[in-house]
C-alpha cells in the first residue's frame, strides 16, 4: 500500500471511529437500506471500507467515494 492510501485510511478511521453513529445519504446498491437509515460503525478496514451495523439488521459496508454516509454530529455541506 502506498503512503497516500495509508494516510487516507488513517483519516477515515479517525473520522469514523468504531461506535459512532452514521446516517445513510446515498448507496448505489440494490441491497442498500433506504436513505436516512441509521447505523453504528463497526470498523474501517485496511482498504478503507466502512463497515456498519444498520438499524435494519443489515451489515452492508460503505465504500467512500462511491457511497455516502454522514456522522450524525456532522453537517452536510451545501452544494
Amino acid at each position: 500500500m502506498d503512503e497516500m492510501n495509508r494516510k487516507r485510511i488513517e483519516v477515515l478511521k479517525k473520522q469514523y471511529p468504531s461506535g459512532c453513529t452514521v446516517e445513510l445519504v446515498h448507496m448505489d446498491d440494490e441491497f442498500a437500506p433506504p436513505a436516512g437509515t441509521k447505523g453504528t460503525v463497526v470498523h474501517v478496514d485496511d482498504i478503507g471500507s466502512i463497515h456498519i451495523a444498520w438499524e435494519t439488521g443489515s451489515t452492508l459496508g460503505v465504500v467512500p467515494g462511491v457511497d455516502m454516509v454522514r456522522r450524525l454530529d456532522e453537517e452536510i455541506p451545501e452544494k
